[in-house]
């Protein structure tokens, strides 16, 4: 029930009047509030029943979850088999589009030709375009073959081009397609790819975009003022995990880990390629740390960098440093000094939730972070919201 009061002219407004339609405000919003009360435990009450509660609408869901199969009525009823699971001969009803016959330009003497082998290549110009390659192999009298290569534009070991491989990953990690319409897209458009196929695409062999990835954390690290963090639960590789997020306006870079810690995050800042140093920045952490000065002086003499996270733990082994405080802070600090060696500002300012996993270099607030608890205050009255606002 909504109540309208009957409007007050200015002159009408006595401090009596403002202090009455303070407490009606206050009222009205103690209503609602009891209210929505009211609702969640009438929904608690009816599951203790055994009664249904208001019905929660999710999203409708375009997709199944799994694409039908490309041959149907093959499975028999009553098969133990999951349908679409039927073994079939590969590439048996694609349509070859052009047939390219490749020869060695230079052969050895006396090189016969045998025959051709054939190397399917499928790839995607706006319609589906497959290219069977007809590689001739070659016998050499010392009973030896040899067999020709295929062009550069053929990336090794892959049936499908570089075209659609870059549509694949385009479409579903920048548009966020999933795998399901993915797939059943690029079956309209003619290509006969597996599932199987379609995740090793995604999920396997992008040693290249990590190095990229890589390469873009450490340029935007070496020239940045600031770099904003934050994290979140994620599951990855189906385990429960975190995803942490650096960056500014110049980049942004997002890694899936483990744990959450100081450590963790010192690790993300490096990526793949990790520096233990251990220098001036590192000495000073270690005091902040109030490490021990007997472990100081002991991790100062000898080697003071390590390029691998085994050679750095051997070290410590070595030096009789196991507890895990002390192994804690020394490659919380080993980590921090490594980053400044290469290239990262010790007055780097890390703004953020103030969270101690990222309290490294200087600290700064996130405004982001700090109006959060603003929009989870419920005010009573229009002086309130005034104020919140």
């Amino acid at each position: 029930m909504k109540l309208e009061l009957p409007e007050i002219r200015p002159e009408e407004r006595t401090p009596l009047v403002e202090a009455l339609l303070a407490i009606i405000q206050v009222l009205l919003d103690r209503n609602q509030q009891l209210a929505e009360t009211v609702l969640q435990l009438r929904d608690e009450i009816a599951i203790w029943k055994g009664q249904k509660p208001r019905p929660q609408i999710k999203p409708s869901r375009l997709e199944s979850d799994s694409p039908p199969s490309q041959q149907e009525g093959s499975s028999q009823e009553g098969s133990a088999k999951r349908p679409g699971s039927e073994k079939r001969p590969k590439n048996s009803q694609l349509t070859i589009h052009r047939t390219v016959p490749l020869h060695i330009d230079e052969l050895p003497p006396a090189a016969v030709l045998k025959c051709y082998e054939p190397y399917l290549v499928q790839d995607l110009v706006m319609e589906s375009k497959n290219t069977l390659y007809l590689r001739a192999r070659y016998e050499l009298p010392d009973g030896r073959s040899i067999l020709a290569p295929l062009p550069a534009e053929v990336i090794p070991g892959k049936h499908f081009g570089a075209t659609l491989i870059g549509y694949i990953l385009h479409q579903h990690h920048n548009a966020g397609v999933t795998q399901g319409l993915l797939l059943q897209s690029l079956r309209d458009y003619g290509v006969d790819m597996s599932e199987g196929e379609l995740s090793r695409i995604l999920t396997e062999k992008q040693d290249t975009f990590h190095q990229e990835k890589d390469a873009v954390r450490e340029a935007g690290l070496q020239t940045a003022s600031y770099v904003g963090t934050d994290d979140t639960g994620a599951r990855h590789q189906g385990r429960n995990g975190y995803c942490t997020v650096i960056g500014n306006e110049l980049f942004a870079c997002f890694e899936s880990t483990d744990s959450k810690s100081r450590r963790n995050f010192l690790q993300v800042l490096h990526g793949s390629q990790r520096l233990y140093a251990i220098n001036e920045t590192t000495l000073a952490y270690w005091k902040r740390q109030e490490l021990a000065a007997a472990l100081m002086e002991k991790l100062s003499q000898g080697p003071q960098q390590f390029t691998d996270a085994s050679a750095w733990q051997a070290w410590l082994v070595a030096l009789g440093i196991t507890g895990e405080r002390h192994v804690r802070i020394a490659s919380e600090g080993a980590l921090l000094g490594g980053l400044v060696e290469r290239g990262v500002s010790p007055e780097l300012m890390v703004p953020s939730d103030g969270g101690p996993p990222f309290v490294v270099f200087v600290q700064a607030s996130c405004w982001i972070l700090a109006e959060r608890p603003l929009a989870r205050m419920a005010p009573y009255h229009a002086a309130q919201r005034r104020v919140i606002e």
